[in-house]
This record gives structure tokens, C-alpha cells and sequence, in this order.
């Protein structure tokens, strides 16, 4: 069962994946009447939001958009930052979101920014002590060493778990920035929250293909419990 709700899961991941770049790649041949780059505007809400010592810079690839909270910068990518579409002021938006998230100390992203070293190592090594655990059945420790990959890939998943409030605040607040603050007309809006609410598609689907594999990992323990 728990390997259907895997396969499920990650059918479910393919097709946001391919959602979420269909609909960009469809509103970004729609400029905006205003003519505002994406890096315009992001300039503009983190200086509304007296976030001034925000830097926004240039990163190589494809919606590779993000917030930097450690070296205190918005990077914006090719396909967005010089761009004046509907879609590429969408996203950058989004990250002036999370930099103002960070400003007035949005919990959520306080308590992802908490558990990053444990996911990181979790989502990394999670999944080898568990193949290790599994691979060594007969041995005393194996149990151990499985438990301990159970837990470690556990705090991956609420990582992931913890980011889609964070992702969700964010796109509502660009929204309600950019639908407000005269960055884009009224009519020009839903297609920003298509963008958006695409992209927030992508973190559903991985926390739910991470949540299945839990699942599957801890029936497979709880399995070796019974046999013992």
C-alpha cells in the first residue's frame, strides 16, 4: 500500500513539475502595461518595506530565484530578472515575500531557518542509515541503525512540511502587494497567482512524495519488529 501512495506521490511531483513550468513559461510572453523589470520591482517593495540593505543580484539557470538570508540578498535568474512579464514579476515578488518574512520575524520561516542543519543532514544521509539498516537484517545493530535513518529522514520531511506555510505567505504577500501598491493592473493579477500558485504546487508535491517514503520506511521497521 504505502509503495502505491510512493508511486502516487511522485506521479503527482512529475506533473506539478511540468504545471509549474508550463504556466511560466505561458505568462512570460505576457509583459506587463506598466513595463516594471522583475528587478524593478522587487527594488521597490524591499524599499517600501525599508529593507534597503537587500541586495538583489544576478544567478546563472531557470527559476533559480531565491532569498539568501545569510549574505542578505535576492538573486533573481536570467529568465527573470530584466524581464517585464507577468510571470517574472510574479516570482520576484515572491522572494521580496521572504525577505520581508525575515524582517518582521515570520515564525514559520523561523523554525525551517531552526531545523536546517538536521534536515540538510537528514535528507542526505537519511536514506543511506536506512538502506544500511535494511541491508544489514540479521545483524544486532541493524535496528539501531535504521531507527536512527527513520528519525534523521523524519526531520527532512518537516523541513519540507514547514516550508509550505513560508512559500504560501509569501506568494499571498506579493500578491497583495503587487494587486495594491499599483505594480500591475487589476486584470493582471490572476495571472500572477496562476504563477504562484503553480510554483506552490512543486512544495506540495515534494512534501507529499517525502511523507509517503516515511511512511513506507517506518512500516518496513515496524515490519522487522514484528518478525522479531
Amino acid at each position: 500500500m504505502y509503495l502505491i501512495l510512493v508511486l502516487v506521490a511522485s506521479a503527482f511531483s512529475i506533473w506539478a513539475s511540468f504545471k509549474v513550468n508550463s504556466t511560466f513559461n505561458k505568462y512570460s510572453s505576457v509583459m506587463t502595461r506598466r513595463g516594471l523589470t522583475a528587478a524593478q520591482a522587487a527594488r521597490m517593495i524591499l524599499d517600501e518595506n525599508g529593507l534597503r540593505n537587500v541586495e538583489i543580484e544576478a544567478v546563472s539557470g531557470n527559476l533559480t530565484d531565491h532569498y539568501d538570508p545569510r549574505d542578505n540578498v535576492i538573486r533573481l535568474s536570467d529568465s527573470v530578472r530584466n524581464s517585464t512579464s507577468v510571470a517574472a514579476v510574479g516570482v520576484a515578488a515572491h522572494e521580496a515575500g521572504h525577505a520581508v518574512q525575515h524582517a518582521v520575524g515570520y515564525v514559520p520561516i523561523k523554525i525551517r531557518n531552526a531545523i536546517v542543519p538536521v534536515a540538510s543532514f537528514g535528507c542526505r544521509f537519511g536514506p543511506y542509515l536506512i538502506m544500511i539498516g535494511l541491508v544489514m537484517y540479521y545483524m544486532a545493530f541493524a535496528d539501531i541503525i535504521l531507527n536512527i535513518g527513520i528519525i534523521f529522514f523524519a526531520a527532512s520531511v518537516a523541513f519540507q512540511l514547514i516550508t509550505l506555510p513560508v512559500e504560501l505567505n509569501a506568494s499571498g504577500r506579493a500578491i497583495k502587494i503587487l494587486g495594491g501598491s499599483g505594480y500591475l493592473d487589476q486584470d493582471e493579477v490572476p495571472a500572477v497567482k496562476q504563477v504562484l500558485g503553480s510554483a506552490a504546487m512543486t512544495y506540495v508535491a515534494a512534501a507529499a512524495v517525502s511523507v509517503a517514503n516515511l511512511l513506507r520506511f517506518m512500516a518496513i521497521a515496524a515490519g522487522r519488529r514484528r518478525d522479531d
